[in-house]
């Protein structure tokens, strides 16, 4: 009774269902396209049940064939060990720590293969916050539903009977375009917080509306992502922005309150008129490439999102007398090692990331062999986009960007008349800049006592 008023209190779903009978879903009820079913992932599931045990499609994988989208990822759950399932498979491996899967493999194809997972959380070893450390649990299968986050990430699909076993009416969720937690939301979120972060995504995702109860607990328990795991939270943050909606994804964090500690200075660069476009555009030109099914660089991607901190470290230190390159290295210094320690950015990335923004002074420069040493440079291409974006925010003349683009399509001859053609033009020196006045040609012997033309004119020095 009292376990009920609570639950009535928070505004935890409660529907009259048995948690442990799931409603089986058939194939009129469902309709998922078999078509879209990975080959790899029914063998799987095929193999496990010949050797006498349970395995299922289970989460995104059966969330996204219900809405009927062909899934990038096949997960398999399954009542076989971890040592059970390694010996069903030539190349299987067991890893994780806080809990362990297996990792089949076919080819370059990757599957997930997690046991059923128990109700034994209450006494895993958990942090100071309520975070679960280490769980290693197994149990049957409706409390390994229970166990999963999302309802609408809580199903399971046979292929071989082509039944969906739904738990927590994840399917009438995924009907009303619903995201819905399970359980407890502060709880769930205390046992991991990256919890709250993948709510964001899947709603900027699936265009899908949060739950208010699922809602109303993030703004308050956000600081608990700081006791995560740096390189748990550099996953997640590159599973959002590469998810295709990098852009709405970012707004939901904000609207979230929680990309404070994530993305430092976020919020200053997208009130500002030109910051905001230069994001905005990044993350729109992010998210056109993984629609199209082209690769993306995250090196670039946080290259961009980071550019305009670096852009007013890099002002401040020219502004107190530093060279411009050296404090364009400083400013580059002092955001990366900000970044890497909220985001633990792995040493390749920020090794890009510094590449993309170096270039940036030298595309400036069209004089002599360095626009051709710049153009064998390994990140140019980066680099180049990366110019186009600051053309094509304002940041920038655009005349910049179209000359270099000229330039890298032209050849031989082209090019050096490209060359003479902006050595011909006035310039200034570096970007923001006025350009250098030339001092006036002298005329007649220098008069003694250093005076100089101003002095001649009548003028004050």
């Amino acid at each position: 009774m009292i376990k009920k008023f609570i639950r009535k209190i928070l505004g935890v779903k409660e529907d009259g269902r048995d948690p442990t009978q799931p409603v089986i879903l058939g194939f009129d009820e469902h309709k998922i396209d078999p078509r879209n079913v990975s080959r790899n992932a029914i063998t799987v599931t095929q193999t496990l049940q010949e050797a006498g045990f349970q395995a299922f499609v289970v989460g995104g994988a059966v969330r996204d064939l219900l809405l009927g989208v062909k899934p990038k990822d096949f997960d398999i759950a399954t009542d076989a060990t971890p040592e059970q399932v390694k010996r069903l498979f030539r190349r299987a491996f067991i890893i994780g720590r806080r809990f362990q899967i297996v990792h089949v493999m076919f080819g370059q194809d990757l599957l997930e293969v997690t046991t059923f997972r128990g109700n034994g959380s209450d006494n895993a070893p958990k942090d100071e916050h309520g975070r679960v450390l280490r769980d290693n649990n197994f149990g049957p299968q409706h409390e390994d539903a229970a166990r999963r986050d999302f309802t609408i990430n809580a199903m399971y699909y046979d292929p071989a009977t082509q039944t969906v076993l739904d738990y927590h009416g994840g399917i009438e969720d995924i009907r009303a375009k619903t995201l819905r937690i399970i359980g407890m939301p502060e709880a769930r979120y205390r046992e991991d917080p990256v919890r709250m972060l993948r709510v964001v995504r899947f709603a900027a995702k699936l265009g899908f509306t949060i739950e208010p109860t699922t809602r109303a607990p993030i703004p308050v328990m956000a600081p608990l992502i700081d006791n995560v795991p740096a390189a748990r939270v550099f996953d997640e943050m590159l599973k959002l922005l590469l998810s295709g909606h990098a852009l709405a994804c970012l707004k939901e964090l904000r609207s979230a309150g929680l990309h404070h500690g994530l993305l430092p200075l976020l919020d200053v660069v997208l009130e500002q008129p030109i910051g905001m476009k230069f994001v905005t555009l990044a993350l729109e030109s992010t998210d056109g490439r993984v629609k199209a099914g082209k690769g993306v660089s995250p090196g670039f991607l946080f290259a961009s999102l980071l550019w305009h901190q670096v852009l007013e470290k890099w002002n401040a230190y020219r502004a107190a007398g530093e060279a411009p390159i050296p404090a364009l290295h400083l400013a580059a210094d002092d955001v990366l090692e900000t970044q890497t320690e909220n985001l633990a950015l792995q040493r390749r990335i920020a090794t890009d990331m510094r590449d993309i923004w170096a270039m940036q002074p030298r595309f400036e420069r069209r004089t002599g062999k360095a626009p051709y040493k710049l153009l064998e440079h390994p990140r140019f291409r980066a680099g180049y986009d990366f110019l186009l974006l600051r053309c094509e925010s304002g940041e920038l003349p655009g005349e910049i960007g179209e000359w270099w683009t000229a330039f890298y399509a032209a050849e031989g001859g082209e090019r050096e008349a490209l060359l003479a053609a902006a050595n011909a033009r006035p310039r200034g020196g570096e970007a923001g800049a006025p350009a250098k006045r030339k001092r006036p040609p002298r005329r007649g012997p220098r008069r003694s006592g250093g005076e100089g033309p101003a002095a001649a004119q009548g003028g004050e020095e």
